[in-house]
């Protein structure tokens, strides 16, 4: 049986490379939440909204990847952080905008805490606002 880590891991993987939750909800609960105090994220809730917000993203983002700088597990809490920066250039048709040509390399934290081995909620820590400015979305 795969460990948090491992779980966290392959959830990870799966919603940045923008699979979406016909994917990514093998790793998860199927009423898992999602919270971001962020403003493109103000009306998402759950982490199937979530993962396909970001399979949406990387249509007029294609060019979207991350690197993971940091990855730990806090088995006393039954939760797995993620720190990684995401890189991408608005290109593609869609978004809050036409395409701007600009691009942005933002850092983020997830804290995905766990139910047994699904993940049950996801809080995503990042400043949007950076990379609004970036994009030139603002």
């Amino acid at each position: 049986m795969p460990t948090i880590t491992e779980i966290a891991q392959r959830f990870f993987e799966t919603c940045e490379a923008g699979k979406g939750w016909d994917v990514c909800q093998a790793y998860c609960t199927p009423d898992a939440s999602f919270s971001a105090q962020a403003e493109p994220l103000a009306g998402v809730h759950t982490l199937q909204e979530y993962a396909d917000w970001m399979k949406g993203l990387l249509t007029f983002m294609p060019d979207g990847r991350y690197e993971l700088r940091s990855f730990a597990t806090d088995e006393d809490s039954n939760s797995v952080c993620a720190y990684g920066v995401f890189s991408a250039t608005h290109t593609g048709q869609g978004g809050p905008c036409p395409p701007t040509g600009k691009s942005t390399t933002t850092e983020y934290v997830y804290v995905m805490e766990f139910a047994g081995d699904k993940i049950h909620h996801l809080t995503k820590i990042w400043n949007a606002g950076w990379a609004m400015k970036e994009l030139d979305w603002g």
